[in-house]
């Protein structure tokens, strides 16, 4: 019993992980499209027109929500937010989750923090695991040909 539980663990951490296995050779959207679980992120990088931003040479390194991370958003919030007229709030929270260049988890220290694209920073907390701002990292080092993902389990909104 306890053999097959183990077994379907590592399996289904292989199945969730298996779209990123060739994100290499694809750049930060295609990645996100190909991963699955990035719908409404990949909804929001659309609606704000990001994708010729995020598919360029970069590199730039993206804290990419969820969508259980966007589900968690009061109700009504994404549909809010992607509306054309919020469209400058929408990119100014999607621009807050991208950091210029290439960070890896290597890179990462405690209590760092790093500008934007937004041009505000966000805080690494390495007490508990990997915590930017109040988000946690679920996933890391996700490579593409423009720079790296790391999955973050919430959105993290910047200072109003």
């Amino acid at each position: 019993m306890f053999r097959k539980l183990a077994f379907a663990g590592v399996a289904s951490f292989f199945v969730g992980t298996a779209a990123f296995a060739d994100g290499h050779s694809k750049d930060i959207v295609d990645t996100a499209v190909g991963a699955g679980s990035f719908e409404t992120l990949v909804a929001a990088v659309q609606a704000a027109e990001l994708v010729d931003t995020l598919k360029g040479e970069g590199p730039f390194t993206v804290f990419a929500p969820t969508d259980e991370a966007f589900a968690t958003l009061p109700e009504g919030t994404v549909e809010t937010l992607l509306k054309p007229e919020n469209k400058d709030q929408l990119v100014a929270i999607l621009t807050y989750h991208v950091v210029p260049g290439k960070v890896m988890s290597g890179d990462l220290s405690d209590d760092m923090t790093a500008a934007t694209v937004q041009g505000g920073e966000i805080t690494v907390d390495l007490d508990n695991g990997v915590m930017i701002n109040d988000a946690n990292v679920v996933q890391v080092d996700i490579e593409t040909s423009n720079g790296v993902i790391h999955v973050i389990d919430k959105v993290i909104l910047p200072a109003s």
